[in-house]
C-alpha cells in the first residue's frame, strides 16, 4: 500500500506507525501559497519560479525546484499502480489540497483509495492539526483508514480544478472549502506587526503566523513579503537580507 504525506516532517511519526518497509510518497509543496497555473504540467515553470523568488538567498544550498514536475509524473502514473492509497491529512490548507489533488489523479481509477484524518475539521489556529503536529502514539491511535466512497472523491477532485483555475496566490481551507486571495490581506497583517520603531523581524512574522486562519504561513513565505514589502518602500529591514536570513534583521514601517 502507498502512504502519502504532505511535507517531510510528517515522515517519521506516520513511518513509526506503519513501519519502515512502507512505500511512503512524500508530496512536498506547500499548494497553500503560489500560483498553481501549471502546477500539473511539468516542468511547472511558473510554480518554480515562484519557490525560487521565496528560498532566502543566505540560505544554501538551495532546494532544486525542478523536481516538482517528478510529483506530477508520479500522480499521472498513480492510476496505473496495483497498490491501494492511504492518504495521511490534517487541517493543513496544504494537506487538505494534497487530498484533493490526490483525489483528482484518482478521479477515473477503481484503485482503492483510504485517507487517514488527523485533524479537527477547524483550521483556526487554536484548533487546527496538521499531522506533523502530532506525536507517534497519537497518530498510532488515529490510524484508523476511511475508504473514500466515489463521491466523496468526484467532490475533491472537483474542488482541485476549482483552485487550479482560480489561480489565486494564497488559498484559506474554512468549513471544508478553500478561499483564494492576493498577497494584500497577508501583507497587510505583516505591516500591522511592525511599527515606526526598530524591533526584531521574528518577532513580527510570528504575531501573524499566530493570526493565520485557514493556512500555515510559514516563515520563509513570511521572509518573502517582508522583502517584497521592503522594495516597495513600506517596510526597512535593517541590513540586507540577501545576505542574512530573517532572525539576523529588524524591521520597522518605512517613514
Amino acid at each position: 500500500m502507498w502512504h502519502v504525506v504532505c511535507g517531510d516532517n510528517a515522515v517519521e511519526g506516520v513511518t513509526q506507525v506503519v513501519g519502515e518497509e512502507l512505500s511512503l510518497q512524500v508530496l512536498r509543496d506547500d499548494l497553500a501559497v503560489g500560483p498553481l497555473v501549471d502546477v500539473d504540467r511539468p516542468p511547472c515553470t511558473a510554480r518554480a519560479a515562484f519557490w525560487q523568488a521565496v528560498w532566502p538567498t543566505a540560505v544554501q544550498p538551495a532546494p532544486d525546484f525542478s523536481t516538482l514536475g517528478d510529483d506530477v509524473t508520479w500522480l499521472q502514473s498513480l492510476a496505473t499502480h496495483t497498490e491501494p492509497v492511504t492518504l495521511w491529512h490534517g487541517d493543513s490548507c496544504s494537506e487538505q489540497l494534497m487530498l484533493c489533488r490526490v483525489a483528482a489523479a484518482l478521479q477515473h481509477s477503481h484503485l482503492p483509495f483510504f485517507e487517514v484524518p488527523c485533524g479537527t475539521g477547524d483550521s483556526r489556529v487554536a484548533w487546527r492539526r496538521a499531522v506533523a503536529m502530532h506525536a507517534p502514539d497519537e497518530l498510532l491511535k488515529l490510524y484508523e483508514p476511511r475508504l473514500v466512497s466515489p463521491a466523496r472523491r468526484q467532490r475533491l477532485a472537483a474542488q482541485w480544478k476549482q483552485a487550479v483555475a482560480q489561480n489565486a496566490v494564497v488559498r484559506r481551507w474554512v468549513n471544508d472549502a478553500f478561499h483564494g486571495e492576493d498577497y494584500r490581506v497577508i501583507d497587510s497583517a505583516l505591516l500591522a506587526a511592525c511599527s515606526d520603531q526598530w524591533q526584531p523581524l521574528a518577532r513580527a512574522m510570528a504575531e501573524v503566523m499566530g493570526r493565520s486562519d485557514g493556512f500555515f504561513a510559514t516563515d520563509f513565505f513570511l521572509f518573502w513579503r517582508a522583502r517584497e514589502l521592503a522594495k516597495a518602500g513600506r517596510l526597512e529591514l535593517s541590513a540586507d537580507a540577501d545576505v542574512h536570513t530573517y532572525s539576523e534583521l529588524d524591521v520597522r514601517k518605512q517613514s
